[in-house]
């Protein structure tokens, strides 16, 4: 259940389909290393040009011209591309199509770099229907998916096989279901072992899920049912399990993993040697993470490594491919909640030994490196304002003895806000980015483990700048409860505390993200096609509890069981702390969200109709039994269990106390959200004679963006609703 937070466009969908993506090569927008990790490459006019990060001077790698067809002037369109492991061929991936959120389907194309050969994969298969191409490990083959089937095909003579034949729409091998993708980042769904003999890969058996029905009534004359399999709270999840096929004699074995297939999820799988595969396995409530060898050999399974939570285990990786293996595979690095913080572990390969390599009451936020070479891992961390991000570094091999004991502060300490790094994989370079409240984005390109800038007059420090408009405060709201939140408040242009304000309140409010993070834009609203500030509002955003913010897990899984109560009553009571400052107007005060933030809005106007008197509710689950399995149970626990808790939590369910104007709006095409979210709170609303507007945008997905005019047709919507029932300017 995503949402759009940010002020660019590329923000706003990133957000709104989220974090949680498996990036296979085809939608990887990271940066494109070379080999030796000291410059990056990109296409630019057609060519493939190699860039030198100091001197940003371009070399031509691969001219266009090698991109053109047989029987083609053109070269390709090439939306990625990837290097042979012995850089002798380049595979090129154009045509891309989305599936659901990302565009994971299209053509692929091989190019002999030495014989100036271009050639098209799949020959055969159907157009634009190649998933995850990528080469074996001894570059002799390269494997893809078509048609949630698995096929090989050798590089040298086009020699196509069909690894699995028994592929539908609901047996689905190599790649996953829709609620795999959605709320595990699972999308690419096979591995090449190291020595290029064996494939491993999950298949989902989705044919005991229920199929939702869209209805698509705008392409024709006759309306097209579009069936998505998507399991609803309530329902057990598909099957899956992984096998492994043999590319010499094509005989494939399924691992016996133990547990019921329809009361696990195995998120994660990675090769952990060349007959060995090493798999995470979740409980259906997500309470219990087992890591398992399997053999390869025999299919024999056995757990080395299990930790429980009473409310859910954190995921471990917002990408879930890959496995941080470190001395020569006989350790790797996790990232475990157990000891109520989010930590960095050394744990040995059998599972006995474990080192904690970040120690206090801090959270790390993601891993962005591990430098072997020089002992290091480097991640993002903030521990003393949740806000904010910097980057860190502590050594692999030495375990924190005590507190007194501090990871290394690499990010510049007198620059506070949020600070990201791309690093290359051998952690020789890195881009490092900056932004806060009032200062625009603004790189460098940095050297690693020395932290010294490539270019001084390329610096951040010559070339940041202030913009002195934004107006922006983070503060801390303390609210009833004792509770003390994050928030950020957004003063007008030519504020006068002597008169009174209309407020703004942007929320979110669930598990799946924040809106209070210390980056430039963050402030702005996106969807009102004018300037907040210039005409008189004053703008506000809360993190409630239960969000994701670096606070520790007490505060991110209090909401457990109790999602719809006490993220609501935070946000309530912030605002209501808010309200005591005599420069709002008590009597304007709007709230609006998208997707949990339209949930949120929901039960703001419904819970609390004396302070929330304008919502604009986008997207919104209204009855928690209408969204996924894997998301909704994960915070809610099993309904079969505590459905008293998800009456409670329901928006639906508080639809009488609405008192205010309430602007609902949803895509009929949105298969994340699904459009009967709003239809069954219309109807509630109807029972009660509660007065609303309603736009329906015909088709459209969760997004809200297809189709010619939709953006500014909403934004102009929304504008005028907000300026009539909520007016601007100060009184």
């Amino acid at each position: 259940m995503r949402h759009p937070i940010k002020c660019s466009i590329r923000k706003i969908l990133s957000i709104c389909f989220f974090l949680c993506v498996q990036f296979s090569f085809a939608q990887k927008l990271s940066i494109k290393w070379t080999k030796d990790g000291l410059s990056y490459m990109k296409i630019t006019e057609g060519n493939l040009v190699k860039i030198d990060p100091k001197s940003e001077a371009q070399t031509i790698i691969i001219k266009k011209e090698s991109f053109v067809p047989n029987g083609s002037v053109l070269p390709l369109v090439i939306e990625d591309f990837m290097f042979s492991p012995d850089n002798n061929k380049i595979l090129l991936y154009v045509n891309a199509a989305k599936v659901w959120r990302y565009k994971t389907r299209g053509d692929y194309w091989v190019l002999d770099i030495a014989k100036n050969k271009l050639r098209q994969l799949g020959k055969g298969l159907s157009s634009q229907s190649l998933m995850f191409a990528k080469f074996s490990p001894d570059s002799k083959n390269i494997a893809y998916v078509s048609e949630r089937n698995i096929f090989t095909e050798d590089v040298s003579t086009g020699i196509i096989r069909k690894l699995t034949t028994d592929g539908t729409r609901k047996l689905i091998n190599g790649t996953f279901d829709w609620v795999y993708e959605e709320e595990f980042g699972c999308r690419d769904g096979f591995r090449w072992s190291p020595d290029s003999k064996q494939i491993a890969y999950w298949q989902v058996d989705a044919n005991k899920i229920r199929d939702f029905f869209m209805i698509n009534n705008t392409d024709s004359v006759y309306s097209k049912i579009i069936p998505v399999e998507y399991p609803k709270v309530g329902e057990a999840p598909s099957p899956v399990r992984i096998g492994v096929v043999t590319l010499s004699n094509g005989i494939n074995k399924w691992m016996k993993i133990e547990g019921d297939p329809r009361q696990h999820y195995l998120p994660r799988m990675e090769w952990s040697d060349n007959d060995e595969l090493i798999v995470q396995q979740l409980d259906r409530k997500q309470q219990e993470s087992k890591l398992i060898y399997c053999n390869t050999v025999d299919g024999n399974a056995k757990t080395f490594w299990a930790e429980t939570d009473d409310s859910w285990v954190d995921l471990n990786a917002d990408d879930p491919s890959g496995w941080n293996w470190i001395n020569n595979k006989q350790d790797f690095i996790w990232i475990s909640e157990k000891d109520g913080w989010r930590h960095i572990y050394k744990i040995s390969k059998d599972g006995k030994n474990i080192s904690l390599l970040t120690k206090g009451d801090y959270d790390i936020g993601q891993i962005k490196a591990i430098d072997e070479a020089n002992n290091y891992v480097y991640f993002s961390a903030s521990p003393n304002n949740a806000t904010q991000l910097y980057l860190y570094r502590v050594k692999i091999n030495n375990q924190i003895k005590s507190s007194k004991e501090e990871p290394e502060l690499l990010s510049t300490v007198n620059l506070k806000g949020t600070h990201q790094y791309v690093i290359s994989p051998n952690a020789r370079i890195a881009k490092h980015s900056f932004s806060n409240f009032n200062t625009p984005e603004v790189s460098e390109w940095i050297t690693l483990p020395e932290n010294k800038v490539l270019n001084n007059d390329k610096s951040i420090s010559k070339n940041i700048k202030t913009d002195k408009t934004t107006n922006v405060e983070y503060i801390k709201v303390a609210t009833i409860d004792n509770i003390l939140l994050d928030a950020w408040i957004r003063k007008p242009l030519n504020f006068d505390p002597a008169k009174k304000y209309p407020l703004v309140v942007y929320v979110y409010g669930e598990p799946a993200a924040t809106t209070i993070d210390d980056v430039y834009g963050n402030h702005d609203n996106f969807l009102y096609d004018g300037n907040m500030s210039e005409e008189g509002y004053i703008q506000l955003s809360i993190d409630n509890r239960g969000t994701p913010s670096l606070r520790g897990a007490a505060w991110r899984k209090a909401i457990y069981r109790r999602n719809g109560q006490i993220n609501i009553r935070d946000m309530a009571m912030g605002v209501k702390k808010i309200m005591e400052y005599p420069y709002i107007d008590k009597d304007r005060i709007a709230v609006w969200g998208w997707s949990g933030g339209g949930s949120s809005t929901l039960h703001l106007m419904f819970q609390f109709p004396d302070i929330f008197k304008t919502g604009i509710s986008i997207a919104p689950v209204s009855n928690l039994l209408f969204y996924d399995n894997i998301y909704t149970e994960r915070y809610m626990g099993l309904q079969q269990e505590n459905m008293e808790d998800y009456i409670k939590g329901s928006a639906i369910n508080y639809a009488k106390g609405l008192k205010g104007n309430l602007l609902l709006i949803h895509g009929s095409g949105d298969d994340n959200v699904h459009y009967s979210n709003s239809e069954a709170l219309i109807n509630e609303l109807i029972k009660y004679n509660k007065q609303f507007q309603f736009m329906e945008y015909p088709n459209r997905t969760h997004s809200i963006r297809e189709g010619e005019g939709t953006t500014e047709h909403m934004s102009t919507l929304y504008s005028n609703y907000i300026r009539t029932n909520c007016p601007p300017g100060a009184r």
